[in-house]
């Protein structure tokens, strides 16, 4: 099981298939293998070299219980140690919620290890983060409750059992109200691709957020809320894999 020490927090991250490195990011609460669980792993390791990072706070990563460990620029500090660990210049980047802030995160802190950025479910802008924290609550059973009501029909026994793993101090430490990185928009050079649910609470700041890019595409998912943005990997890899094909073309 490959890690990667980050100034003394360790990063576990998988890699399998081959082709230009594909980083995949997961959300809150998640890892590394809901990019399998979801049905983006397979379609994808046939043409892309993944690189499958367990986010700090997350899966076999470590999991501080202070907030300050959850800075952004750590966040994206994690990702480089990644690709340095690898030996890896730059590479795509497929982040999901969570990830999605993280990708953000890394066009701000080392733009030019990006190649490309594919963003779901996410936007640079501040966020009060207070219904994510809702539905997290510290209590193992309340925590259980409130994943059946997030995941819904999602809900795998597979995913049901990484669930429970999860560390909720950490959950609640790395859930803070979020500050805006919008700054970092016009500096964002690489090629973008943007999507979101359209019953997603962040579907207007992820249009406002593709606005403001000139180099964005963006496409919506109807009828699709947070989770289920994510959920329907057969409506999404059509589109990501015709940006990654022609990004690899230029």
């Amino acid at each position: 099981m490959p890690f990667v020490d980050n100034n003394g927090t360790k990063i576990h991250y998988e890699t399998e298939g081959t082709g230009p490195p594909l980083i995949l990011q997961h959300g809150t609460t998640g890892s590394w293998e809901d990019w399998a669980e979801f049905g983006y792993a397979q379609p994808l390791r046939g043409q892309y070299r993944l690189i499958l990072i367990d986010a700090r706070g997350h899966g076999a990563s470590d999991k501080p219980h202070d907030p300050v460990a959850y800075d952004l620029a750590l966040r994206a500090a994690d990702v480089v140690a990644v690709l340095d660990d690898l030996g890896i210049p730059k590479a795509n980047f497929f982040g999901y919620s969570l990830g999605g802030w993280i990708g953000f995160g890394v066009a701000k802190h080392a733009p030019d290890r990006l190649s490309s950025l594919i963003l779901g479910g996410a936007h640079p802008y501040d966020e009060n983060m207070q219904p994510f924290r809702d539905a997290m609550p510290r209590d193992a059973d309340a925590f259980m409750a409130a994943m059946e009501q997030v995941y819904g029909p999602n809900l795998t026994p597979a995913l049901r059992a990484r669930l429970r793993l999860n560390d909720l101090e950490a959950l609640a430490a790395m859930t803070q109200d979020r500050p805006s990185v919008a700054d970092v928009l016009p500096k964002m050079a690489m090629p973008c691709l943007l999507f979101v649910g359209e019953a997603d609470p962040r579907l207007a700041r992820v249009r406002q957020c593709a606005a403001a890019l000139g180099n964005a595409t963006l496409f919506t998912l109807p009828g699709k809320d947070h989770v289920g943005g994510f959920a329907a990997s057969d409506l999404v890899l059509p589109h990501v894999q015709a940006f990654l094909a022609k990004v690899s073309a230029i």
